[in-house]
């Protein structure tokens, strides 16, 4: 019996001296489940280029990375960087959360670092670029993320090293020096800038994700510990958190020409997807070297932001539905209460003061149902006062039979393509 105490003893020991209690806590995983739309946002010294961010030092000539390296930061002004003007667009868009690449692939730090030179200190701007962000992010009410790449090319271009993600030399775990650097770095962001609220880790997470649960234990760490699928959306809702992250164009960094922007429409029904499935959406952007974000960026947001300020409750604080769809209809569920929202997606002709039926197979109303459409009173079609746009519901042995009229003015021409949304209070699943 003393022996056997004393063997739980000692295995009780090693579990925490090995950190293996450590991990996301159960109450941040299901705040960060609750915020659904969040801010990634790429940015670092070869925005100048207009070039893939990082990756175009792997390869190249010893000639590319000294001008890398060396000439890049002396023309790094961001003399229009304004962290007010990217929060307040967040905050507008309903984005809950920013992550901000702090440090990328290449090494280059845009904060304040003492572990290299190659940082937004020496360069033009000077400012630390990443306190002042964090700052206006809190300001607006907005939860502060940290990307953090444990691939550094800067350190082994000076040991010597082919700059490479993926071989041995180049992972930390069989590279002590680079090791050590990122715990430093990690360890200046987790101790100088205040309460970190998620952290992305792309790439080898070993030894970095303990470091920043030991220093900050309520942040919910990402990539490293939940699934993130890039420019992908799942078929199929993955249980716990997860969180797709997308580029609005076909590249994550500022792309001046040769651009694919992804519409509006698309972005929303993105966002529908996603979180119908369960995930939360990290919508990119890529600002120009001067700070600003661009033009053709900031308008697609902002037509995210409207359908967002209409139908947010939709988006925060849910869980997905026994059933995520039919056809092109989608569904979440409010996460503490029986009510359900339908997304009537692929509409885009639908104009005001139309009607349209829909039968829903896998609702079914209670005695204290009410559906309504949100962002619309169900009363009032502007102009015509013989019609009241109310929406009207029943119960079928086949289903429940909905029928909707598009009574708000969301567009001088009443012609709006983007997703109308259901909200079916007391909804129950069928069987």
């Amino acid at each position: 019996m003393i022996a056997s105490r004393f063997v739980a003893v000692v295995l009780t020991l090693g579990v925490m001296a090995t950190g293996a209690s450590a991990g996301n806590k159960a109450e941040r995983v299901e705040w960060f489940m609750d915020q659904g739309l969040g801010m990634f946002v790429h940015w670092s010294v070869d925005s100048q280029l207009g070039s893939v961010i990082s990756h175009s030092m792997v390869g190249a000539s010893q000639d590319y990375l000294d001008r890398f390296i060396l000439e890049l930061p002396r023309t790094f002004y961001a003399e229009r960087f304004n962290p007010d003007e990217w929060a307040r667009l967040a905050r507008l868009a309903g984005m809950k959360y920013v992550v901000f690449t702090t440090k990328h692939h290449s090494g280059f730090c845009m904060f304040h670092t003492k572990t290299t030179n190659f940082n937004i200190r020496h360069t033009p701007y000077r400012d630390d670029i990443t306190a002042q962000l964090f700052k206006s992010l809190r300001k607006h009410g907005i939860a502060v993320g940290v990307y953090f790449s444990p691939d550094d090319f800067w350190l082994l271009h000076t040991q010597g090293k082919d700059v490479s993600r993926r071989r041995p030399e180049a992972l930390p775990k069989n590279n002590p020096e680079l090791m050590a650097h990122n715990k430093a770095q990690l360890r200046e962001l987790l101790t100088k800038y205040g309460p970190i609220d998620v952290l992305f880790i792309d790439g080898e997470p070993d030894e970095l994700k303990e470091l920043a649960w030991e220093l900050q234990p309520n942040l919910v760490i990402t990539r490293g510990e939940m699934e993130t699928p890039e420019q992908n959306t799942p078929d199929e809702p993955m249980p716990g958190p997860w969180e797709a992250c997308y580029t609005l164009g076909t590249q994550w960094q500022f792309k001046p020409t040769n651009e694919d922007y992804k519409s509006g429409t698309q972005l929303i029904e993105m966002l529908i997807e996603i979180r119908a499935k369960g995930g939360n959406f990290l919508l990119n952007v890529g600002p120009q070297p001067d700070g600003i974000i661009p033009f053709e960026q900031e308008r697609r947001i902002r037509e995210l932001a409207l359908w967002m300020f209409i139908n947010r409750e939709a988006i925060y604080e849910i869980r997905p539905w026994h059933v995520i769809r039919e056809g092109e209809i989608w569904f979440t569920k409010a996460k503490d209460t029986d009510t359900v929202y339908a997304f009537l997606t692929k509409l885009p002709d639908w104009k005001r003061g139309d009607r349209k039926e829909f039968t829903l197979k896998s609702v079914m109303a209670a005695e204290r149902t009410v559906v309504s459409v949100l962002g619309q009173s169900g009363r009032v079609l502007e102009y015509n006062t013989q019609v009241i746009p109310e929406t009207r519901w029943s119960q079928e042995a086949d289903g429940l039979h909905v029928s909707v009229m598009r009574a708000q003015r969301i567009y001088n021409d009443s012609k709006w393509p983007n997703p109308l949304v259901l909200k079916i209070t007391n909804a129950q699943a069928t069987q």
